[in-house]
Formats: C-alpha cells, sequence, structure tokens
C-alpha cells in the first residue's frame, strides 16, 4: 500500500470501503502521513500475501462490503470513518464483541452547522422563493422577520446536532434541541452551561417522546440530525409532518430513511409544510426521474451538507489507534444496542 508496507514489526492496519479510486487514493495518503509507525494494508495485500490477514489487529473501515472483515483472527478494533455506522453494523458477519468507534471529526461538525445554518437562514428569509421569483422576473420582496421570531427545533444531541443547535442559538433563532433518550452528552436535559463550564448558549434541552410531541406544533423548522436505529427510521410521518404549524420546512441533513417519503410530499403538496431542504435520500444517487428533483417546494443535496475531510479525520483516527497500541480508552465507541 505504501513504502511502510514491508515492515513486519509494526501493528498492521487494515484500510477497506467502498469508494471511487481517487478519493481512496486521498484517504491512504493522508492515513499514512498521520499514522506512518503502522503496517497499512488492503483487502487486495490480503489475496497477494499468504498469511498477512492473520497480522492485522484494526480496520479502518468507510462502509465495507458485507463480509469484508472475515477471516481476520486477531481483529482488536474497528475505527469507522464516517459518522453515520448503520450499515456497518447491519453487517451479521461483524464480530459480536468487537469495539467499533465511529468517526467524530470537529472540522465535520463545523462543516454540518455551516450548512443548517444556510438551510435555516434560506428558510427564514425566503432566499429559496426569491430565487424561483427570479426566474420568473417577478420582484417582490417578503416582510423581513427577526431571528427571534423562528423557532428552531434540532432532532439529535449527539456532536452534530449540538454544534448545529449552539451555532443557531448565536444567530438569534429560538433553539429547542430533542433526544431520543434523556441521556449525559454535550447538551444535557436541563443543563444551562456546557461541559467546560462556560456560559451556554439559551438552548433548550428536552428528551423524549412527550416533549417531541408537544415541541412539533411550536417550531418552524426542523432540522433533522438523528442517528438513523430502529427506533428513529421513519420518525418523520404522516403525524410528525401534521403536528407542525402551517407553513413549517424541514431540513434533512441525517439519514433519508428518517422521513416517509410518501408523507412529506403530500405535506408539501397540500402546502402545510412551505419547504424542505433535502441533503440526504432513501435511494441514493437520487434517481433522474426522481419527483424531488423538481418539486417547486424542495431544495435537493447531493449528501454534501458535510463530508469528511481526510486532512482532519486522519488524525482522529490516528488519536484513536495509538490509544489502541497504548492501552489508554478509545474515544467515541459504538453502543451497539443503541445503534451509534
Amino acid at each position: 500500500m505504501g513504502k511502510n508496507a514491508g515492515m513486519t514489526d509494526a501493528p498492521t492496519v487494515l484500510l477497506c470501503g467502498q469508494w471511487p479510486a481517487t478519493e481512496a487514493a486521498r484517504w491512504r495518503q493522508a492515513l499514512q502521513r498521520a499514522l506512518p509507525e503502522v503496517r497499512w494494508c488492503e483487502p487486495a495485500d490480503l489475496q497477494d500475501q499468504p498469511g498477512l490477514a492473520s497480522e492485522v489487529s484494526i480496520a479502518v473501515v468507510a462502509n465495507p462490503p458485507a463480509g469484508a472483515l472475515t477471516g481476520l483472527p486477531n481483529l482488536r478494533f474497528i475505527q469507522s470513518l464516517w459518522a453515520g455506522v448503520e450499515r456497518l453494523l447491519a453487517d451479521p458477519t461483524l464480530p459480536p464483541r468487537l469495539p467499533v468507534a465511529r468517526m467524530v471529526d470537529p472540522a465535520m461538525n463545523t462543516a454540518m452547522a455551516e450548512t443548517a445554518a444556510w438551510a435555516v437562514l434560506s428558510l427564514h428569509r425566503r432566499y429559496f422563493d426569491y430565487r424561483q421569483q427570479q426566474d420568473r422576473a417577478e420582484w417582490r420582496p417578503w416582510p423581513q422577520r427577526r431571528a427571534d421570531e423562528v423557532p428552531v427545533l434540532v432532532l439529535g444531541r449527539g456532536q452534530m446536532g449540538t454544534a448545529v443547535a449552539r451555532t443557531l442559538a448565536g444567530l438569534g433563532y429560538p433553539v429547542t434541541a430533542w433526544g431520543r433518550e434523556d441521556r449525559r452528552g454535550a447538551l444535557a436535559t436541563g443543563s444551562a452551561r456546557t461541559p467546560d463550564g462556560d456560559e451556554a448558549l439559551p438552548v433548550h434541552v428536552v428528551a423524549g417522546p412527550q416533549a417531541l410531541q408537544a415541541a412539533l406544533p411550536a417550531h418552524e423548522v426542523v432540522v433533522n440530525l438523528l442517528p438513523l436505529t430502529p427506533q428513529t427510521a421513519g420518525l418523520i410521518d404522516a403525524a410528525f409532518l401534521a403536528a407542525l404549524p402551517p407553513g413549517a420546512a424541514l431540513v434533512n441533513l441525517a439519514r433519508g430513511a428518517h422521513v416517509v417519503e410518501h408523507a412529506l410530499r403530500d405535506a408539501l403538496d397540500r402546502g402545510h409544510l412551505r419547504h424542505a431542504v433535502l441533503d440526504v435520500f432513501a435511494v441514493e444517487p437520487l434517481p433522474p426521474d426522481s419527483p424531488w428533483w423538481r418539486h417547486p417546494g424542495v431544495t435537493v443535496l447531493p449528501h454534501a451538507a458535510a463530508a469528511t475531510d481526510p486532512r482532519s479525520a486522519s488524525a482522529v483516527v490516528a488519536a484513536n489507534v495509538r490509544a489502541l497500541l497504548e492501552g489508554r480508552p478509545l474515544a467515541h465507541l459504538v453502543d451497539r444496542q443503541r445503534g451509534y
């Protein structure tokens, strides 16, 4: 795989994923630069070098094909390059007790917060409507509302949800952050301060199904950043959308399976929902004949809200691999029962 491929006294790390050749090359270069002291290999090397599979102790993966991690008897740890791990956990051949860590990259959190801020600002200030008016050569200014008149509900209180909630609060929006469970985290229910003790931005934090039902009618924009689990799949259904106030908007930056698509289309067609910004879909890439491309109430992004940056993410991988090798606690381990 590179100049360190002949190192036999170093830990062997398998890099395995499904990505275009150019992207794979970027990741190889970044990871080798961040972690030069290990021996890197790829699935093709396992086929070409008998016995190499038994030397692999760590796998760094990006949605590897099902079964790709079988036949590695000494595998100790799996580090995902992606924040979402639902496809990885769905592989029935995944060793059941092996620790798995997901990618939590501060640079990616910042990028997601930037996209969410763009979407909420565009909805608030009617920029999507102005875009359509420009196509019609229509000069029509809309009344300009203040940010504190546009309440925003952020679904998800993990790293990305926290970054988004704090960014939107910093722009002056009234923000509620909802989580399915009341767990300690960066935004803990009832907490008035950040984990390091600094004054927190005014984010109202709630948890549980009843709190969600109470929050929906009071929020004009919903930003979804939930992990995809059996409990959250299909959460944004007809009942969810009907509970929102007329003229509300949805920003889905998490997974397409969170949304019941026909229910969303119906809510948009009836005018109950004003607009939807969709970065993720049930089928990706979005087929050319999908109605989402041409729906006047939908803005389509090609799963581009926050791309994982090999430069920063490689440093996260290196830190966790070194922690394993030095016997220190691993960061961002996945709870398999919860699915994230």
